[in-house]
């Protein structure tokens, strides 16, 4: 394999995570694909007296220092950004921030659907955006924030990257694999709804033109490159600024039938379409239908995924222990298979806070006995995420009228070799495990594709399977236990059902902060 060569361009991933940042600068040869980490931050949040917001000019900083650093590696070719979906910042008619943008987690989402609900149906919602109901879906974010101050000087409406985006080169737009997360995205057409957008009483002029993965965004301004070190006249080119979307994109399937997990703080499982599935089965079902590059529609579910386990983790170290990762899992390996099984998307489990006792109260509610120690609550997250992914990935399968022969689990949880090795269990399908840096890839794979190195969608993803390191897992062990834990889980889902939602909603009320 031919290696990459320090006169090849680089290309600088700006990556930001729920938890931190980084600047990732990447070399792509012919067949050859190099990452190399430049910075890394903290992405904290802070809680001020209305909300939960996002440190973003802390954030901003950070960008900033990992370019300059990324300069120093090369000629750099192109500058792209990709970040969580969903949450946004308002600028007024001079273009200036108004207040922090608020955290997704933030309580204030809680009740904000209603409206939403009652202005548009849940069926009309989801047969235009085809999105998952999820209580901050920026639709409902907007209904909660429209009552204020900000809201009224509010001129352009512009996700997280996109903000970043404008603050390096003065451009406005919106990229489209974010876009489709608002609620106000038409899943049909791949472009915004007008008719949403007017029932919902909104102005067509807060959102900005959109822009598709690979189309130029601009240059930088000269302060940024005057701070960075980079060329005047370096371009920022537009990549799938959701992070999963790049992630999806650098998932290194060569075959159909293939099913992928894209496992951080959220598990995102599901297919690649070529078209959305609207139906009210997938409604009812709460799949959702986010765009992806070229045109394709990621069709998954949002899992709650490894923040459970990190936040468990955070309540550990506050109470004085800190048992190290690999030490958790090995207790997790002797503990009982199968004690004890909890739904990762109990709303419960959304707001930060002390996540053993949130397990505890819905093991207590469902009837079931609590982990014997931390090793005993790993075993249980990561069985229930097992679960969660045989059983979202399944609905998909069914629902989309496929048939799967491989999941491709990437992200941060691919290194976490018990959950790998369990979603095989627990699925019966061979399970390939990483790259784990798949977001960082696919946002330079489409940096390099926008600049003639990379071809088709599918040459991108030939390429990562050559040249990143991949782990391979098949089913073992008896699946009739799996098919147990399962049956024994939607009957104490059931039974728990009555009243949830308000519990859940008290929950979160007490526990935004974090």
């Amino acid at each position: 394999m031919s290696a990459t060569s320090r006169h090849d361009p680089v290309f600088a991933a700006v990556d930001l995570g729920a938890t931190s940042g980084r600047v990732i600068t990447g070399r792509v040869g012919a067949d050859a694909l190099v990452l190399t980490e430049a910075h890394r931050f903290a992405n904290t949040p802070v809680r001020l007296p209305d909300g939960l917001r996002w440190d973003v000019l802390a954030l901003y900083q950070g960008m900033l220092d990992g370019l300059r650093k990324a300069a120093r590696s090369g000629p750099v070719a192109s500058v792209g950004i990709d970040t969580w979906a969903v949450d946004y910042g308002l600028l007024d008619s001079d273009g200036a921030l108004l207040g922090m943008p608020f955290h997704y987690r933030d309580s204030r989402n809680v009740r904000a659907a209603d409206e939403v609900l009652a202005r548009v149906g849940a069926q009309d919602l989801y047969g235009v955006s085809g999105l998952q109901h999820l209580p901050f879906n920026t639709v409902f974010q907007l209904a909660a924030h429209r009552s204020t101050a900000q809201w009224e000087a509010a001129r352009t409406l512009l996700l997280m990257p996109d903000l970043l985006v404008y603050w390096l080169t003065g451009t406005v737009g919106a990229e489209a694999t974010n876009a489709s997360t608002t609620g106000l995205f038409d899943a049909r057409t791949g472009d915004w709804s007008e008719a949403l957008i007017g029932r919902l009483g909104l102005e067509r002029s807060l959102l900005p033109a959109l822009r598709e993965p690979g189309d130029p965004a601009g240059t930088l301004l000269p302060h940024v490159t005057e701070f960075t070190g980079l060329p005047a006249g370096t371009p920022v080119t537009t990549v799938a600024s959701h992070d999963t979307a790049s992630a999806v994109a650098a998932v290194p399937a060569t075959e159909p039938g293939f099913a992928y997990v894209s496992c951080g703080t959220w598990s995102l499982a599901g297919l690649e379409l070529d078209a959305p599935v609207l139906t009210e089965e997938s409604r009812a079902a709460n799949f959702t239908n986010e765009r992806g590059v070229d045109g394709t529609v990621r069709y998954l579910r949002n899992i709650m995924g490894m923040w459970l386990l990190e936040e468990c983790r955070r309540t550990w170290e506050r109470d004085g222990l800190s048992p190290s990762l690999p030490r958790l899992l090995a207790d997790a390996v002797r503990a009982r298979p199968f004690a004890a099984v909890i739904d990762p998307d109990d709303p419960a489990f959304l707001a930060p806070g002390d996540m053993p006792s949130r397990i505890d109260s819905a093991l207590t509610r469902t009837g079931q006995a609590l982990p014997d120690g931390p090793g005993g609550y790993v075993r249980c997250v990561l069985e229930s995420l097992a679960l969660a992914h045989r059983r979202t990935l399944r609905q998909a399968a069914g629902l989309a009228g496929r048939e799967l022969t491989r999941i491709h689990l990437v992200g941060g949880g691919s290194r976490n070799e018990l959950l790998c090795q369990w979603t095989a269990d627990a699925t019966g399908l061979p399970v390939t495990a990483g790259p784990a840096e798949a977001t960082a890839l696919g946002n330079v794979l489409l940096q390099a594709r926008a600049h003639g190195l990379v071809g088709s969608l599918a040459d991108m993803r030939r390429l990562v399977a050559r040249t990143q390191e991949l782990r391979h897992y098949s089913p073992q062990g008896d699946p009739a236990a799996w098919d147990r834990a399962e049956d024994r889980l939607e009957a104490t889902c059931t039974a728990d059902a009555p009243g949830a939602a308000d519990r859940s909603a008290e929950d979160e009320g007490r526990n935004s902060d974090g």
